[in-house]
């Protein structure tokens, strides 16, 4: 672990000593936003937990824009405003520099060792690129683990009906059919968590692999539901950011997230082989309606993407996909304009027979990965034209279909699963 501690951090934690709660900001070249994420930990801290040692950190990742410079010269904000009472311990602040592989991950994992070096109660993690966040999420994600016994804290936002996608159509849905939480936004990206939860984390073997690039989210959530830590959830309302249109290049993104989760069900297959049905995650906070950000979606450029990939990848596909599947797919794919449709039941099928050749090694896993993402900008582009005309509450009713879609047709991926074992048993030379 001294590689994470470079001598002049060693040397503030000691000076420290101990903390209650360490807020975690990991950053990359965030110093247009990350002040105003400071300034809401900040003031969230002062005002809701005065009487509570706390630490706020900056995990950096080697920024070039000054984001250092702005967060340890970023101010508390308006006290006399809005704090009820003043603090009783003043929060420290850290900044440092993490190292390994490049990615949040890495950042996080700098953040889980100063939490367990600090013997931390809570840990918050938050995005430096928010612009929608308030004072009150700090005490959102924390103050269940510091008081109701809760090891790990998603947020649940409300979201434009175009944003999430990765999430809407694959990770959630698959996260509550073989985990059985409903947690909403698995890989939502600010989460609270218990001391002990942030210690098992640093035990796991994972910081040079994909999870320490993008998968670390999906990792977390995962790993705090099989291995039976208490599970809850957040309201944050918006959650405003740079969001992204999915038919742009999520290639990097999308294949770190799915891969460490389909990684993560080779890990828990004695888990998830178990679960029969799922249950609501408990919410902390009050759901209100908020407005979003406006979000346009190019569903004629993924809809080319989906249709190219089946010419062009047809022959890596063959080689994960059952043959039913193949010849539906491309059935559906080829249809132009409204006609374009990915059905659920195909989508989820392509899924678990994509996770089915992950995990037994019948093609690279790279390219398998690669292969998916233009069926994925379809599958997407096909919700879009679907719901064009929906309303949130509509949206979220097609997303819940979609789940049950999943659940029901686990027992295909069981049975997809285990055969592709026995034929790789039988094919292993004596």
């Amino acid at each position: 672990m001294d590689e994470l501690f470079p001598a002049e951090l060693k040397s503030r934690l000691d000076q420290i000593g101990e903390a209650d709660i360490i807020v975690g900001i990991p950053s990359y070249n965030n110093a247009r936003t990350i002040g105003h994420v400071v300034r809401a930990v900040s003031v969230g801290l002062a005002k809701y937990f005065p009487a509570q040692r706390s630490v706020i950190m900056n995990s950096d990742g080697g920024s070039r824009d000054k984001t250092q410079e702005v967060v340890m010269q970023a101010e508390g904000g308006a006290d006399d405003l809005l704090l009820v009472s003043h603090p009783v311990h003043a929060s420290y602040r850290i900044s440092t520099p993490y190292h390994g592989i490049p990615g949040k991950g890495s950042a996080f994992r700098a953040i889980f060792a100063v939490a367990d070096y600090l013997h931390a109660k809570a840990c918050v993690v938050v995005d430096s690129d928010l612009r929608s966040i308030t004072p009150a999420w700090v005490e959102l994600l924390a103050r269940p683990v510091l008081e109701h016994g809760y090891d790990y804290i998603a947020p649940y936002y409300q979201r434009h009906k175009y944003d999430g996608t990765i999430t809407n159509g694959i990770i959630y849905p698959m996260t509550r059919t073989l985990y059985g939480k409903s947690v909403r936004q698995p890989i939502g990206g600010e989460f609270g968590f218990s001391g002990s939860l942030a210690r098992r984390y640093l035990e796991k073997d994972v910081w040079d692999t994909d999870v320490a690039r993008f998968g670390i989210d999906i990792w977390m959530t995962v790993t705090a539901i099989a291995e039976g830590f208490r599970v809850g959830q957040a309201y944050l309302g918006a959650k405003i950011h740079d969001a992204k249109d999915p038919g742009a290049d999520l290639t990097s993104m999308f294949r770190q997230v799915v891969g460490s989760f389909f990684s993560l069900m080779e890990i828990y297959e004695n888990v998830w082989k178990k679960v029969s049905s799922h249950e609501a995650v408990p919410m902390f906070g009050f759901p209100f309606e908020v407005g979003v950000e406006p979000l346009t979606v190019n569903t004629d450029r993924m809809i080319h993407a989906a249709q190219q990939g089946i010419t062009d990848l047809r022959e890596i596909y063959s080689a994960f996909l059952s043959p039913k599947t193949l010849v539906d797919l491309t059935s559906f794919v080829h249809r132009n304009g409204q006609g374009f449709h990915v059905p659920d039941e195909l989508w989820v099928h392509m899924i678990y027979e994509a996770a089915t050749a992950y995990r037994h090694r019948r093609i690279d896993r790279d390219h398998l990965l690669q292969s998916l993402v233009p069926l994925y900008l379809g599958r997407t582009a096909s919700f879009v034209l679907e719901v064009t005309e929906s309303n949130a509450m509509q949206v979220e009713e097609r997303i819940e279909k979609l789940g049950q879609v999943f659940e029901s047709e686990k027992p295909y991926l069981t049975q997809q699963w285990d055969a592709a074992g026995k034929e790789r048993l039988h094919a292993q030379p004596v």
